[in-house]
């Protein structure tokens, strides 16, 4: 699945590009240079960081439903207990 930035976002990060060159590097990055880098980016370094993005999710989802048995557990057959406790 080919990860795709919608046009604002493209264009924050090209931008953000430009201005890490312009900061850390001695050549100046053009519109085209870092719309070529970015779609580099996308798609050489973008899918992993997206499947370990999922990675994550699913971990954090197995854990909560592991927890939602604490968390909705209802007690069975639990009236004769109660009833013995009231005087």
């Amino acid at each position: 699945m080919p990860i795709q930035f919608k046009t604002e976002l493209r264009k924050q990060a090209i931008t953000s590009l430009q201005r890490y060159f312009d900061l850390n590097m001695e050549e100046k990055l053009g519109n085209l240079q870092a719309d070529a880098l970015l779609n580099f980016l996308l798609e050489e370094i973008g899918p992993s960081i997206y499947n370990q993005a999922v990675n994550d999710v699913q971990n954090h989802l197995q854990t909560r439903v592991q927890e939602l048995d604490i968390d909705v557990h209802a007690e069975e057959f639990a009236y004769w207990n109660k009833a013995k406790k009231k005087p």
